[in-house]
């Protein structure tokens, strides 16, 4: 388990980078996106076992391709501010780092060359973006409750794999995050939660839509006429639930972010 020291719930921030990333692509393809969990678990096995067959069969010269490294050249000190609030290189290295290490290893997958220059403005765009929500949160004096910060840290404990908030806690600190920096940064992100709630309402989807996005992902691995067969409905109904649920707060993020965006005072360096 690895997190961004500088921002530990970047959830938001990852949303909406992908949102930029896929905007182009996902427009009328909704169930490419539902399946994604089933295609991403598949190109794993398929990757694992393509792996396997390539180090038996090629011979003991070959190289596996090494990864390309981050270009931080030229990143000024401060990448951008917002209402006179400053990003600082420190903040955007963490996070692009993290968002590079991601988009690597999917051009390992496709063959396509990571595009730095265009992840970067994403990545301080995102930041930006970021950054506009934790304001207009502290402006409308919205609060964390104990409660709500223990329920937040017992659902990223489960998001990890772990047992419990206790045991995130202590893997947290063996990456040097202090534990106050923990709780700091969780009420942040609950803040946030509640203003995007009150700008949008609930955005849990309906047992309609989620029972439409499994016909269409059905349908269309039919047609593509893959092996793999998709689950019934009430076992994929959870994933589907989840997937729709980031979608709709995907969009909700970057809807609201550029509403705010129109009257902050918003200067990008990069």
């Amino acid at each position: 388990m690895t997190l961004n020291k500088k921002w530990l719930l970047s959830l938001t921030l990852a949303l909406f980078i992908a949102l930029l990333t896929a905007c182009g692509n996902d427009e009328g393809s909704g169930g490419d996106s539902n399946n994604e969990e089933a295609k991403q678990e598949e190109s794993s096995e398929n990757s694992e076992s393509s792996q396997e067959g390539e180090s038996s069969q090629e011979g003991e010269g070959s190289e596996q391709p090494q990864m390309p490294e981050p270009d931080l050249e030229g990143v000024p000190e401060v990448v951008a501010t917002v209402n006179d609030e400053e990003i600082k290189k420190e903040e955007f290295t963490q996070t692009y780092k993290s968002q590079f290490q991601q988009a690597a290893m999917q051009s390992q997958m496709s063959g396509q060359e990571v595009d730095q220059e265009k992840l970067k403005k994403q990545t301080a765009e995102g930041l930006v973006g970021q950054e506009l929500l934790v304001q207009e949160a502290n402006e409308r004096d919205l609060k964390a409750s104990e409660e709500e910060v223990n329920e937040t840290l017992t659902s990223l404990a489960e998001q990890n794999g772990l047992k419990s908030k206790d045991e995130f806690l202590s893997k947290l600190e063996e990456q040097g995050m202090k534990e106050d920096e923990v709780m700091s940064q969780v009420k942040t992100q609950v803040k946030v939660d509640k203003l995007l709630a009150e700008e949008n309402g609930d955005l849990e989807p309906t047992e309609e839509e989620i029972k439409k996005a499994y016909d269409d992902a059905k349908a269309q691995q039919e047609e593509a006429g893959g092996e793999q067969q998709i689950p019934p409905y009430e076992e994929a109904k959870s994933t589907l639930k989840q997937q729709l649920t980031q979608q709709k707060e995907a969009q909700a993020y970057q809807e609201l972010v550029k509403k705010l965006r129109e009257d902050a005072d918003v200067k990008v360096n990069l």
